[in-house]
């Protein structure tokens, strides 16, 4: 055989195992950075706490996203064969999608194929009435403004119950929601809360409450709830108030005429508003007001519905955030000289 045959061959043969080779360590290698890129943290900063992605976007629109946002510069291929690997190719969502320090691109595909997008939490407090929460509800972020135009009575239409008054109709709870949600969806979810709650609690109410519907419990609680926060005199707050409807007694509570005043008050009630009459004066009108006049929480609801039995009749704010409560009114005068007037005898 030839000698340069021989040799070419030869030649051959190398060049092809070089070649090989070279393919080979190519391969190594871009496995070996593929698998880097899908463990390297992504470039999170204070200022990139989110990615949003918008519905109806491709895996390129996600990528371009992601480099827009400087979170990563890998290549395209890269994030296709991460999605490939984890079987999430064509089951990635749209939504809002948290940014924490250290989150690697394979935590990142992971939620977005899982669709656990970013959630807010809004809590409406106890004892806010519906002038706060809808106030609120307008700074709350991301959350989309339905309700802000609507009066009471079409925003009550809107979220299902028509003909109500929504004064002290949504649970005091903390509700989560996610970018794109309305703040009737809230509401909503409030509304059908506190309804659910009200309608358990009913039916395990005490027996002979001065009390015809659950409305009227939850109006006395919105009463309760703005007398006291303190969970220790709930429930002897609502006994007072219960014994003084069973005996036709005025109940007498300032939250009812500062509800009543509306935004004529301004941080303080006056003898004169004391006898102006209005719907909610309970100073003027025995009775309850004819709505709650705050939101109650379920401990106020319970407190309502389960009243500390006894004989008191009156009770006087210490000035502490307690009370002091009494069974005469000479009693309670000398309370009240005592506690608000500074003239203990």
């Amino acid at each position: 055989m030839n000698r340069n045959k021989i040799y070419g061959r030869a030649l051959w043969r190398v060049l092809m195992l070089l070649a090989l080779l070279a393919i080979a360590g190519g391969l190594v290698y871009g496995w070996l950075d593929f698998a880097r890129f899908s463990r390297t943290p992504l470039n999170v900063t204070a200022t990139t706490t989110s990615i949003d992605i918008a519905r109806g976007s491709s895996l390129k629109d996600i990528v371009n996203t992601v480099r827009e946002q400087g979170l990563s510069s890998a290549s395209p291929l890269y994030w296709r064969l991460l999605t490939e690997q984890m079987h999430a190719s064509g089951k990635l969502h749209a939504g809002e999608y948290a940014l924490s320090a250290g989150m690697t691109p394979r935590d990142l595909i992971a939620n977005m194929a899982a669709g656990k997008v970013m959630q807010r939490n809004f809590t409406i407090v106890d004892g806010w009435n519906m002038r706060d929460l809808r106030q609120a509800l307008t700074h709350a972020e991301h959350l989309r403004q339905d309700a802000a135009e609507l009066d009471d009575e079409a925003l009550m239409q809107k979220i299902g119950a028509p003909g109500e008054a929504p004064e002290g109709r949504f649970l005091p709870e903390t509700y989560a929601y996610v970018k794109g949600d309305s703040d009737l969806d809230i509401l909503k979810r409030a509304h059908v809360a506190m309804s659910k709650t009200l309608d358990t609690l009913w039916q395990d109410r005490d027996k002979d409450l001065p009390l015809a519907t659950p409305y009227e419990a939850l109006i006395l609680a919105s009463i309760v709830e703005k007398e006291t926060g303190r969970a220790d005199e709930r429930a002897r707050i609502a006994g007072v108030f219960v014994r003084r409807l069973n005996m036709r007694m005025l109940l007498q509570t300032d939250p009812t005429v500062i509800y009543g005043m509306g935004e004529r008050y301004a941080g303080n009630i006056h003898r004169s508003d004391l006898t102006t009459d209005t719907p909610f004066n309970t100073y003027t009108r025995v009775g309850l007001p004819p709505t709650p006049i705050a939101l109650p929480g379920k401990p106020a609801l319970v407190a309502a519905l389960h009243p500390a039995a006894g004989n008191e009749l009156y009770f006087v704010a210490r000035g502490d955030g307690g009370h002091v409560f009494s069974r005469s009114l000479d009693e309670h005068n000398r309370n009240v000289a005592c506690y608000q007037l500074k003239r203990c005898q």
